[in-house]
């Protein structure tokens, strides 16, 4: 039975060990369950895949509406998590932890909390998702904030126009903040 345990320091993000089975075959992994979390957890709806090379990063992202559930099969990201949900009981609150290689876990990601990864290595990163891709939740919170304070691990960070682009968590427009309690 794979340990599934709610972050101490985000309400409501969930980080799954799974089981891992193995013979001289290889190894197989039941990476997500619906069941595994409370009230039966979200429909995912999508599924996504992403290559990175060594030094990408990605993020950080956020949605009012969607949640996220990741997962690493090949190679080593360092994953940052920021809670946006102004008013909520871990509003401000940053938690990172590596995913992939010998860390054999995934994240379930509520909406309202921002989201990034950085590729130690080569990697690929799967992802579900509970709604089909809105352009209108596809929001961003600078990478760099020094008020989140993120640790990526990487000294020459590879970022996509749009990741270089997002405001300070200070200069979210009004009406893009997230708030507490969620409603989706």
């Amino acid at each position: 039975m794979p340990t599934i345990t709610e972050s101490d320091r985000i309400a409501g993000l969930f980080i799954v060990v799974p089981d891992v089975h193995g013979d001289a075959r290889g190894r197989f992994i039941e990476t997500y369950r619906r069941s595994w979390f409370p009230n039966g957890g979200r429909e995912m709806v999508q599924a996504n895949r992403g290559d990175r090379q060594a030094g990408a990063v990605v993020g950080l992202h956020y949605h009012l509406h969607q949640a996220d559930y990741w997962y690493v099969p090949f190679g080593r990201a360092r994953v940052v998590l920021h809670d946006l949900r102004a008013g909520g009981p871990t509003d401000g609150a940053t938690l990172s932890l590596d995913l992939g290689g010998d860390e054999e876990r995934g994240v379930f990601i509520p909406p309202g909390v921002a989201h990034g990864f950085a590729a130690l290595t080569d990697m690929t990163i799967t992802y579900l998702v509970d709604s089909y891709y809105n352009a209108a939740d596809e929001l961003g919170v600078a990478w760099d904030d020094p008020v989140i304070g993120a640790d990526w691990g990487v000294s020459d960070p590879i970022l996509s126009k749009r990741d270089l682009d997002n405001p300070t968590r200070s200069d979210i427009p009004e009406g893009r903040r997230p708030a507490w309690p969620m409603r989706t």
